[in-house]
């Protein structure tokens, strides 16, 4: 981690009173020429690799994989763009990011209303450990994993290894679970119109292309893609919020934009990465305003230099913190499970 990045925010920030959602305001301007224009960026380019990924089967199942790959990464920027639309931050008008998130929740495997509406409650409870479980990552405090059975410690500790986290995890979570409605939301009918009408398009789509191109190319090119843009996307949710010197407290001492500028990251990605992935590793300055069209937020950081001094983390930094699992409340930290396991027993 970069201590000197996650040290320096703190003075710098406080030195401004007025809370960021205001300063922040004039950046939510959205354009619907600029979003049109991002779309077709996007979905062009997809559409063109998925094309050229089922023409290579004809020549090498081998060499169909690389474009799948590279397919991948549009597909992510996709979501992303769909990310967008759930925060209302695409379109001027609410309706026209509905029905694009809509659509491309078809492609993307993801039941929009579901996704949108779980998200928004990860924004609204970031950072505090009394709102924990929906449209996040599962995270345990130490002293709540020590007080666990050691059925419930053995599942946690499946769930947050990297295997399932990084391997099937993702897969399993937009292929399978995002079939149904989350548990929240089963009592929902509108759960359960919008979530099988989002199946319903996507086996149609499915059906569509095996009937044009046949179904072991359709495979061939869809499998991967769908593979390495489930996990893409799950790393890039988990480094968001899960690394060594994140925030985590209890209300009152919880507020939302402590949480936003010390338990958010900012991802330092090459350009070209920061272009696929929408700008999402300016994780901070999206928590801070989520009104922020995507294309916006890095003139943020422009006209505001101190929030370049956030929670800094690098792909390499991201990587190592695929072992920390656990918050260790007196040290304000998350921590490995081998911490756990070396220091004392559960207080309560």
């Amino acid at each position: 981690m970069n201590m000197n990045c996650a040290a320096s925010v703190r003075g710098e920030v406080a030195a401004h009173s007025q809370p960021w959602s205001a300063k922040l305001a004039k950046y939510r301007e959205r354009s619907n020429l600029r979003a049109t224009f991002e779309i077709m960026v996007t979905a062009g380019p997809f559409a063109g690799l998925w094309a050229g990924a089922w023409l290579a089967t004809s020549v090498s199942y081998w060499l169909a994989m690389p474009i799948s790959v590279l397919a991948a990464f549009f597909l992510v920027r996709l979501f992303m763009i769909q990310h967008d639309c759930g925060h209302g931050a695409l379109f001027r008008r609410r309706s026209a990011n509905d029905w694009v998130g809509r659509l491309i929740g078809v492609l993307t495997l993801t039941p929009y209303d579901c996704w949108r509406r779980d998200h928004n409650q990860h924004h609204a409870g970031s950072g505090n450990l009394d709102r924990r479980g929906i449209g996040d990552v599962t995270t345990l405090t130490v002293n709540e994993y020590k007080s666990s059975s050691p059925w419930a410690r053995f599942k946690y500790r499946l769930y947050r290894h990297p295997l399932i986290m990084f391997g099937i995890g993702p897969t399993f979570l937009f292929v399978v679970k995002y079939r149904v409605p989350g548990k929240s939301e089963r009592h929902s009918l509108f759960a359960w119109i919008t979530t099988i009408a989002t199946n319903i398009a996507t086996l149609c789509v499915v059906g569509g292309l095996i009937a044009a191109v046949g179904l072991i190319p359709f495979l061939t090119v869809q499998v991967p893609l769908t593979i390495f843009g489930a996990t893409i996307g799950v790393w890039l949710f988990y480094v968001q919020h899960q690394f060594e010197v994140t925030y985590w407290a209890h209300p009152p001492q919880w507020t939302s934009e402590t949480a936003a500028l010390h338990g958010s990251s900012y991802l330092i990605l090459p350009e070209p990465l920061n272009w696929l992935t929408a700008n999402i590793g300016l994780h901070h300055v999206h928590h801070l305003s989520s009104g922020i069209p995507f294309y916006r937020l890095p003139h943020v950081l422009k006209d505001w230099p101190e929030l370049r001094s956030a929670r800094c983390l690098t792909i390499s930094e991201s990587v190592r913190s695929f072992k920390l699992a656990l918050w260790d409340e007196a040290s304000q930290r998350l921590v490995a499970f081998r911490h756990s396991e070396a220091h004392g027993s559960a207080t309560g």
